[in-house]
């Protein structure tokens, strides 16, 4: 999911390389599978501190977000069990782009 705000202005950007090289089936399944999974805790974590806080709370926007990226994750995953060979590599370039914005 790509979320972009075309009113703000970049003042700095930063790169962080995340992941950067070449897989087996299985690495590139444990890799993609835990950095979905810790981005879904996240979501229900941050969900339950919000209606901690106020329990009116829309929760939906934060359940819908956990329920594309575990979407996400399955697409992931019929994808590499589609792959017929055990010996098949994945190039995986994991690049996280962070801008101070105004």
């Amino acid at each position: 999911m790509e979320t972009k705000n075309t009113t703000t202005k970049a003042i700095d950007t930063k790169e962080i390389n995340l992941v950067d090289g070449e897989f087996t089936k299985s690495q590139a399944m444990d890799i993609v599978s835990a950095l979905i999974d810790q981005k879904i805790n996240y979501h229900r974590i941050e969900g339950m501190q919000f209606w901690e806080s106020n329990h009116q709370i829309d929760k939906k926007p934060i359940n819908n977000r956990v329920e594309q990226l575990k979407a996400e994750k399955e697409k992931f995953q019929d994808m590499i069990r589609s792959l017929s060979s055990n010996q098949t590599k994945l190039k995986i370039d994991g690049v996280l782009k962070i801008e101070i914005i105004e």
